[in-house]
């Protein structure tokens, strides 16, 4: 699914209306039906709405809700908020048509008036901003959300929570309406997705408003989410006839003395996620583990307690490297001489990211195609800091640009960027998966994948998804705390059980 920004919703909007030769207040009248059959669905008819209007287009919306809401026998209070001068039209005509039902169902609230003594029962909708807000709220609107943010009553947005912008991070403490659920017209905000504005939105409902498909088709955006559809698209089902060898060896490079449980879980990931043989490169003191953590796979040592030669590890079709690695100085002599000669992408993960810090200059040593699986932090440590995640996500694109690299950005929802620019958010994954083993999993998924043949951006999107699908099948029966990244492993079989549907 595409994400556009504010600029290109509205010419959507405005292509739409052309295009299917309806007006404006016809494209409102369906958004808002959208929302009433959305709030019909998820509140029993005995809930009462009070429905928070602007001036604006977003205004209009929840006018309609409320109109419709009332025709279908549900108890609503519109309250309009007269923070300017003029009304959109189509807002005035909402106001119009709703105060023509009864004039008990709309209040007109002017500045320095506050909600208050709102029964606990009672559902808000905030329909104050949409998307065409550019600026932080001030004055008695600021004030006005903020105090609406102190009640208890569960909240609503319409397409977005009021003071956040769908394309950037407002400055730290910056009032916004902090609701429990918001319904999306046709597209994920790119907002929704970042850890300093994603919790104002709440559970995000994205509903279909019919915007023109040909538009959406045809107009260029660098922002993606990553669906089951495409993960279906790019999915290689095994044949009937074939054997080991047609699913390719993997290597995991990983390990050092103390820290071979990292091993352990790439290894085991990558046996789970389909490669035909996979080799641990591990250090000596952690031979004995693999060989009895991990049976299926073969195991070469290399060094006693930490790894000091890469290069004879043996030939893969799909390599990770970094789990547990350390960074010792012998360690960090064999990864730059393995640079040196590897020529097919590799997944760089955990210890061989800070190798790459403490040696930037082996950026450029990378081969072409190779998948760095960084989270916040460790990004930082190479690339530098940023002033907010969306400029880190921004920061990623360019430097995936610059070295010919996929970056996979770990986070709630996982950015994986593209050479070409590109940049595509997961929505699987929960915040169980937040604990140690989690990544090293991720890298034997992506180097399985590889090995089986997929082209790296396709082993990147199909991984990063089936990572957190499969960490979400795991967390049915148990809580976020008790989470492991062992239990990710033993549900990565369920997790490609979805896409073969």
């Amino acid at each position: 699914m595409k994400i556009f920004s504010a600029a290109q919703i509205r010419a959507c909007d405005a292509y739409t209306i052309h295009a299917s030769s309806i007006s404006s207040l016809d494209l409102m009248e369906r958004a808002a039906a959208a929302c009433a059959g959305q709030l019909m669905e998820q509140y029993a008819r005995d809930r009462l709405f009070i429905l928070l209007c602007g001036m604006g287009n977003n205004g209009g919306d929840g006018l309609a809700i409320a109109r419709i809401l009332h025709h279908n026998g549900y108890g609503v209070k519109a309250f309009v908020l007269k923070y300017g001068d003029e009304f959109s039209a189509d807002c005035h005509a909402g106001l119009q048509r709703l105060q023509q039902l009864g004039g008990d169902l709309v209040s007109l609230m002017q500045p320095g008036s506050y909600i208050t003594d709102i029964p606990p029962h009672v559902v808000i909708v905030d329909a104050i901003f949409g998307t065409g807000l550019n600026r932080p709220v001030e004055g008695w609107m600021e004030t006005f959300i903020a105090h609406v943010n102190q009640l208890p009553n569960e909240k609503v947005a319409i397409d977005m929570p009021s003071g956040l912008s769908a394309d950037s991070i407002p400055a730290a403490g910056a009032t916004v309406m902090q609701a429990d659920h918001t319904f999306s017209f046709q597209f994920y905000k790119r907002s929704f997705l970042h850890p300093e504005t994603g919790g104002y939105a709440g559970g995000v409902h994205i509903l279909d408003i019919g915007l023109d498909r040909t538009f959406i088709a045809s107009t260029h955006t660098s922002y993606f989410t990553i669906t089951p559809d495409v993960i279906r698209g790019l999915f290689r089902p095994r044949v009937t006839f074939s054997h080991k060898g047609t699913y390719g060896t993997a290597l995991i490079i990983a390990g050092s003395h103390g820290m071979m449980g990292a091993a352990l879980l790439a290894a085991r990931a990558a046996a789970r996620t389909g490669a035909g043989k996979v080799i641990a490169r591990v250090p000596g003191c952690g031979f004995q583990i693999m060989q009895s953590g991990i049976p299926e796979a073969l195991c070469t040592v290399s060094g006693d307690r930490y790894i000091n030669d890469m290069l004879s590890a043996g030939k893969a079709d799909g390599i990770g490297i970094g789990p547990g690695l350390g960074t010792e100085e012998m360690t960090q002599h064999a990864f730059a001489a393995f640079l040196d000669r590897c020529r097919q992408p590799l997944v760089v993960d955990a210890d061989a990211l800070n190798m790459l810090a403490l040696q930037p200059e082996l950026l450029g040593r990378l081969p072409p195609g190779s998948i760095l699986t960084p989270h916040p932090k460790e990004f930082e440590r190479i690339f530098g800091e940023t002033a907010n995640s969306m400029m880190q996500v921004e920061q990623a694109r360019f430097q995936a640009m610059r070295y010919n690299c996929f970056i996979i950005l770990k986070n709630r929802y996982t950015t994986v960027m593209t050479p070409e620019g590109a940049c595509w958010y997961n929505l699987t994954g929960n915040p169980g998966m937040a604990t140690g083993g989690s990544g090293d999993v991720l890298t034997g998924m992506i180097a399985a994948l590889l090995a089986q043949g997929y082209e790296p951006e396709h082993a990147a999107l199909t991984g990063v998804y089936l990572h957190g699908l499969a960490g979400d099948i795991a967390l049915s029966g148990q809580s976020y705390e008790s989470l492991l990244a062992g239990d990710i492993v033993t549900a990565i079989g369920d997790a490609f059980k979805t896409v073969y549907q």
